[in-house]
């Protein structure tokens, strides 16, 4: 859900042609799926569709169950998987299984605040959906949250206990407000998202918990056609992207769009960023610029610390030397191990682009913890993750 919010709450806000829309959202998967939990599809009364579920699998079935929650104004969970009796069924031809959730949201009577908040609302810490059961009576077409069974989502901007009890006292009963704030809580300090599921007597109340964390950080150092070539290639993922360099001629922020451009010699940047706190253990550093009076102090500050990923281009040749030049500069052989050069993968890459490919490949393999990359066609296991709902 968070990851179309904004174009939701956006469509349900215009003030001359407010537009109903419909959400579908992965709240749990089995086996082998080819998106994560907490991917959403939007479906709009007008027609646009936004997102995918499965890249073409249950596509077409659940942008049939958006449109009847937009006639019926009502909420479901619908299941995909796999039919070896049926052919043609609609399923995840990969084999695994998924639960969606499809929500209809309207736009909110006049001189009232949108169930999604407002656009200028900051991000959130997480949007926290009450999972509808069998029991639950149809509701008329209204904005989620104000039928008359109560509200069915909230949205938290903070991970503090007074928060998170706040806001679920509209979502639980008082006998689950306790073990629920307590569980949601941990879930946000762990940017985990899932479905949580509360027992009452004998039955249970599900809560689906999206959470989501600031982007990870990538720096790019050397304002060059290389660095570039990587900032365009990376843009798509979703990152933060700074590109840095201390030669303000080199450094012309409408060169590197979707990058923060920061004209500064790197390691005091990178110094600063780390004091600041804009550094954590998912942060990269990617250093392409080909002058050891540059490497040597950003690679030795960046080898101490505590970040996903360091690499450094240049040629064999000059990777010997700059090691050497490391260790004379204090940098251990546990920290310099971690040092990813020759940067990239081996993937036969010569131009900008190419490397740059061949270094966000190498960045994944990183992130996945894969000691070794080979060919998909080579390997025996799935294809996708494996995961399950959590609870």
């Amino acid at each position: 859900m968070l990851d179309i919010l904004d174009g939701a709450r956006e469509r349900l806000a215009r003030a001359s042609d407010p537009v109903p829309c419909a959400v579908a959202t992965i709240v749990s998967a089995q086996g082998s799926v080819p998106r994560p939990v907490g991917t959403s599809m939007l479906v709009g009364a007008d027609g646009a569709l936004h997102g995918s579920l499965s890249g073409g699998c249950v596509e077409g079935a659940v942008l049939e169950a958006c449109r009847e929650a937009l006639q019926t104004g009502r909420s479901s969970l619908q299941s995909f998987g796999f039919s070896e009796e049926d052919a043609f069924a609609v399923g995840l031809m990969c084999g695994g299984s998924l639960e969606v959730l499809i929500q209809p949201f309207a736009p909110p009577p006049p001189g009232t605040q949108s169930p999604l908040g407002t656009v200028n609302d900051p991000s959130p810490a997480a949007y926290v959906t009450r999972l509808p059961q069998e029991s639950d009576a149809p509701r008329t077409v209204a904005p989620e949250g104000d039928d008359a069974d109560g509200p069915r989502a909230v949205l938290l901007a903070g991970d503090g206990a007074e928060e998170v009890r706040g806001a679920l006292t509209m979502l639980l009963p008082p006998e689950l407000l306790e073990a629920g704030s307590t569980q949601v809580a941990a879930m946000l300090r762990e940017a985990r998202t899932g479905t949580l599921r509360l027992p009452a007597g004998a039955s249970t109340t599900d809560l689906f918990v999206e959470s989501r964390i600031r982007p990870a950080h990538l720096v790019v150092c050397g304002a060059n056609a290389f660095g570039q070539a990587l900032v365009e290639a990376a843009r798509p993922l979703g990152l933060r992207i700074t590109l840095c360099d201390h030669r303000p001629a080199f450094t012309d922020p409408t060169a590197f769009p979707g990058a923060e451009v920061v004209r500064a010699w790197p390691h005091r940047f990178l110094a600063a960023a780390a004091e600041r706190g804009d550094l954590d253990a998912r942060s990269m550093v990617c250093v392409l610029t080909h002058d050891p009076k540059v490497d040597v102090p950003v690679l030795a500050t960046a080898l101490r610390l505590d970040i996903a990923y360091v690499g450094a281009m240049g040629s064999r040749r000059s990777d010997h030397n700059r090691r050497t030049a490391l260790r004379e500069a204090g940098v251990d052989e546990e920290a310099l191990s971690r040092l990813r050069s020759p940067i990239g993968l081996d993937l036969g890459a010569e131009s900008p682009a190419e490397v740059a490919i061949a270094i966000l490949a190498e960045i994944l393999a990183v992130r996945a913890e894969r000691r070794t990359v080979e060919p998909l066609r080579d390997g025996s296991g799935p294809l996708h993750a494996r995961t399950a709902a959590s609870g």
